[in-house]
């Protein structure tokens, strides 16, 4: 091995110590300045080969448990993020409830995440799925944005149709606050794909790197996440700007995904697929 690739591998070491399961397009943005310190030519298919060729590379986790239940009674909203083309933050907060193994038995993580920096608004972890878990995690994200007197005018709420975002007690929160209520089609998981996909990368690239053992070990672990998460780890997205970064910019610099919340017509149905 060449010493270029040694001194490589020791600083992808490094920036995984925060961010374990980091990809290899992200870490070459946190590798720019080393690279033109040290005097290094490598780009993303280079990174690539040597990682690959150091069982580095990351791999990715099934999901097994469900957390939705939309089989209930509780009125259900129309889907309007399909009728929103995100521009700026506080627009649309996008939520959704994983789950966590640990060794005392499942946890259960709600998130609230801001869809235009993919900042993570608001955070709860329970040992159940119970409305009131939820709540926790929109009331963290309503009163964080007054504290930094952001405005939520014209907000909207997107959620899955599940029996926590349709509680009344939640709904009735979301109208308080004059907050908008959109909820995803049953069935149409692609229509709430940022909040999947911003609870995957904490799960799956962050608390599933440790041991987890109980509640309260994994609370702990969860609040130097999701901190590092916002300010450290850049998003395609956001034109490889970190959350915190891309929250206080405040607009899209450059759009670089799909409307995942565009209802699917014949003409969209290859474009979806891709």
């Amino acid at each position: 091995m060449s010493i270029e690739h040694h001194l490589v591998l020791e600083k992808v070491g490094e920036l995984r110590k925060t961010n374990p399961r980091m990809g290899a397009r992200k870490l070459l943005v946190l590798l720019r300045d080393f690279l033109c310190e040290h005097q290094i030519k490598m780009g993303r298919d280079a990174l690539l080969d040597l990682l690959a060729a150091n069982y580095m590379l990351v791999r990715k986790k099934r999901r097994k448990i469900y957390t939705t239940n939309s089989w209930h009674w509780l009125k259900r909203y129309p889907n309007l993020a399909c009728e929103v083309q995100v521009s700026k933050i506080n627009q649309l907060w996008v939520s959704d409830i994983t789950y966590v193994k640990t060794k005392q038995g499942f946890l259960y993580l709600s998130l609230i995440t801001d869809a235009c920096s993919r900042r993570i608004m608001g955070y709860d972890l329970a040992d159940n799925l119970e409305s009131f878990n939820a709540m926790n995690a929109l009331e963290m994200a309503i009163s964080g944005s007054l504290q930094r007197h952001e405005s939520l005018t014209g907000l909207i709420h997107h959620s899955d149709q599940g029996l926590q975002y349709c509680s009344p007690r939640y709904t009735d929160l979301l109208k308080k606050h004059e907050i908008a209520i959109s909820m995803s089609d049953r069935g149409q998981p692609l229509q709430n794909a940022i909040a999947e996909r911003v609870n995957g990368i904490i799960k799956n690239e962050y608390l599933l790197c440790h041991d987890l053992i109980d509640k309260y070990q994994t609370h702990q672990l969860l609040c130097k996440t999701i901190e590092t998460y916002n300010i450290s780890r850049p998003h395609m997205s956001c034109n490889m700007l970190t959350p915190d970064q891309a929250h206080q910019w405040g607009t899209i610099l450059e759009r670089n995904w799909k409307n995942y919340y565009k209802p699917k017509t014949p003409e969209t149905v290859n474009q979806c697929s891709d």
